[in-house]
């Protein structure tokens, strides 16, 4: 077990330098100057050497090599830099910013994990079959659904139309209402085709066979007999979706207009930020391998058969 988790950890940890290093070379590569962006505008009126100076505190023209071991010399020590357009550090930003995005995301990816369990509970429960195959088709649906055109319309029905949540200040809690069905739908969609796969599937297990002849009813084999053994494959692939959740975020907080790491995200790449944009995807990818090793760490203590290689533990 502890070479399990020692080699998990060391896929993560090498996952978390692949993305920084990525996403360094892809920002170095970006067209235009973030410096001169904000002050070359004549109402600073600074002079060339001014200029000059004020390049060479930001260490801009150093050498690439440099600026990357000093970013990641930094990052390490949890100091993600200085925002240039902001006038902050990066890190007070986002410790304004990151809590309303996490907050979001995971309410998102609780109601997207509800909803998924809902579908795929009813299609196996269904009485007739038109009515399985009716239900198995959402996802489908769910999954072809764009993201923004989702938000208009949530808004455009329940804002709009029945005036259901208000607009205009709204409360805490039903400012968050339509956000996150934005981000449960699509999310939910292919963990609900997953669940329902694998509920058929464990349905033709022999111990599943034995308890039916035994007497068990169906709604008792699928709540004691099959709902674990499915769920346990589902939690594999909601950790890798939880990537395309904070994708969705950054979507549907600009559609909203929500202050998170979204609309961070979109004020950086249009003034050229790097430093926010690096530090902002690095956090997500840190999010994203957090929950993937935790799924990791976690899998094994849910399945004991994950605890033993041929019979001897791990």
């Amino acid at each position: 077990m502890t070479r399990y988790v020692v080699g998990r950890v060391g896929q993560a940890l090498l996952v978390l330098w692949a993305a920084f290093t990525l996403s360094f070379i892809l920002l170095q590569a970006m067209p235009g100057d973030a410096v001169l962006i904000k002050f070359l505008n004549p109402e600073f009126g600074l002079s060339a050497d001014q200029i000059r100076e004020i390049r060479e505190s930001y260490a801009v023209d150093s050498s690439v090599f440099v600026q990357y071991f000093s970013t990641l010399t930094n990052f390490l020590k949890g100091d993600f830099g200085y925002s240039l357009q902001a006038g902050v550090s990066v890190s007070a930003q986002l410790a304004t910013n990151l809590p309303p995005t996490l907050k979001l995301a995971g309410l998102g990816f609780a109601a997207a994990f509800l909803l998924a369990v809902l579908i795929a509970f009813l299609s196996s429960m269904a009485p007739f079959a038109w009515l399985r195959n009716a239900i198995q088709s959402v996802p489908a649906l769910f999954i072809s659904i764009p993201v923004f055109w989702l938000a208009i319309m949530l808004i455009q029905i329940f804002s709009f139309r029945l005036k259901l949540v208000s607009v205009i200040n709204p409360g805490p809690w039903e400012s968050l209402a339509l956000p996150v069905a934005t981000l449960a739908v699509p999310i939910a969609a292919p963990l609900a085709q997953i669940l329902i796969r694998n509920i058929d599937e464990i349905r033709t297990r022999p111990f599943v066979s034995v308890a039916r002849a035994k007497g068990a009813s169906e709604s008792r084999l699928l709540w004691k007999h099959v709902a674990r053994n499915a769920l346990l494959p589902t939690l594999t692939i909601a950790g890798v979706l939880f990537g395309e959740l904070l994708a969705g975020a950054v979507v549907t907080e600009t559609v909203f207009g929500l202050n998170g790491i979204g609309g961070l995200t979109e004020k950086a790449v249009s003034n050229q930020d790097l430093s926010v944009l690096q530090a902002v995807v690095v956090i997500s990818a840190a999010a994203f391998v957090a929950i993937n090793l935790a799924v990791d760490l976690a899998y094994p203590l849910l399945d004991p058969r994950l605890r033993t290689t041929n019979g001897n533990s791990k």
